[in-house]
């Protein structure tokens, strides 16, 4: 399966404008989970899509400071790492330069390529997930008509698999064929919910919301995290 840490990242050796640093403040603090205005320099980076060690990554940490003292970014601390937001006069600018056409548009943002990358992943590995879990099946038929009866260690070793098979393929469907493709004008958090929810009862609701979490997490598809 391919390795979702290894998703491809540029390296550009052009410095972005000062413009685009700034949109990619802005729409970092959009796509934040909390609705945080300041971001820390490292979602700046991945809403540029850089490479943390490149060349155009340090003239990134040198533009923020430039910015701050051009009065259109204001630094903050966040556990003790900076964060960064738009001021008054970095909203000003940058709806000047939209307002101008001169705004370069800002690569795929994360969330979205997060939600690319699901679904390509699914889309390849689902009928896989799905043989694991046919066989998971055929060999509890096994077990069920085995005489004599197999060791209650077989049994809980059986559950865990299922589980592990039954939990793969249900994210891989959620990424498939129900997680909507991101809009870039919000943050797009996965709330656990679905539209069938509002008629479950409380205690039903919760235990089905439960279940979904990591639905979206494609790192725990790998065979040696399951």
């Amino acid at each position: 399966m391919p390795d979702p840490d290894r998703q491809p990242r540029a390296t550009r050796s052009h410095r972005p404008p000062d413009e685009l640093v700034l949109a990619a403040v802005e729409r970092g603090a959009r796509h934040q989970a909390r609705g945080a205005r300041a971001v820390p320099v490292w979602v700046i980076l991945d809403q540029l899509a850089l490479s943390p060690r490149s060349a155009a990554a340090r003239h990134v940490r040198s533009q923020l400071g430039v910015l701050e003292a051009a009065g259109c970014l204001e630094r903050s601390r966040r556990h003790s790492a900076p964060t960064w937001s738009l001021t008054g006069g970095g909203l000003a600018r940058l709806r000047q330069a939209r307002d101008a056409g001169e705004l370069p548009a800002l690569p795929e943002s994360p969330q979205h390529r997060a939600w690319r990358h699901a679904r390509t992943t699914a889309a390849q590995e689902i009928e896989r997930f799905r043989g694991s879990l046919r066989e998971c099946l055929q060999r509890t038929a096994l077990l069920l008509d085995a005489q004599p009866p197999p060791h209650s260690d077989d049994w809980l070793e059986l559950a865990e698999e299922l589980q592990r098979a039954c939990r793969r393929l249900a994210s891989a469907s959620h990424c498939l064929y129900e997680w909507t493709e991101p809009d870039d004008a919000r943050a797009d958090v996965d709330e656990h919910r679905e539209p069938g929810d509002a008629q479950l009862d409380p205690r039903e609701r919760a235990v089905r919301r439960a279940r979904r979490a990591g639905r979206r997490n494609v790192r725990l598809w790998n065979d040696q995290a399951i």
